[in-house]
């Protein structure tokens, strides 16, 4: 009897984290090495070849700061994010309009789990990284992307001047 109760626990428990894991659940750094997609905003950067680290503070009134930020094309840069609030942030860098309407897949779906390169999950009081390489010139954003984050203004630009 014991066994099935624990069985249960462990189940319920399990389902609980799938249900809440984008507010609550821990984010971690994937095991392996990230996968070198290009993307119009760049490419995962190796850490090796970091010259720069940028820190962006997140705070609970839904901003970043600094809200802008200048890179040269071909720099890899450490964005390093600062969760200075109370609430799990993230930090995810791309277009504008992919940002948006991941940002409204995430309105749909707030328990969903995911991962990429150019992303940062940031409990409170913790920080994150993306070490991310700008091979393309141009203005692109970064955002924090939980359901009611975006929306109420969690956002910022970067800037890639050309070489």
């Amino acid at each position: 009897m014991n066994t099935i109760k624990f069985i249960a626990a462990s189940a319920l428990l399990v389902s609980a984290s799938a249900v809440f894991s984008h507010e609550s659940a821990p984010h971690h750094a994937p095991v392996t090495a990230p996968v070198k997609e290009q993307k119009a905003w760049g490419i995962a950067g190796d850490a090796q070849a970091v010259r720069r680290t940028i820190t962006l503070r997140m705070t609970d009134d839904m901003r970043f700061t600094p809200s802008h930020i200048e890179v040269r094309e071909g720099d890899t840069i450490r964005l390093r994010a600062a969760n200075q609030g109370q609430v799990l942030h993230e930090i995810v860098i791309g277009t504008q309009t992919d940002l948006q309407a991941h940002a409204e897949m995430m309105a749909k779906h707030p328990g969903m789990e995911h991962d990429e390169p150019y992303m940062a999950h940031v409990p409170p009081g913790q920080r994150g990284d993306i070490v991310w390489h700008f091979n393309r010139a141009g203005r692109f954003e970064f955002a924090c992307l939980i359901a009611g984050h975006f929306s109420a203004g969690m956002k910022g630009t970067i800037t890639v001047k050309p070489k």
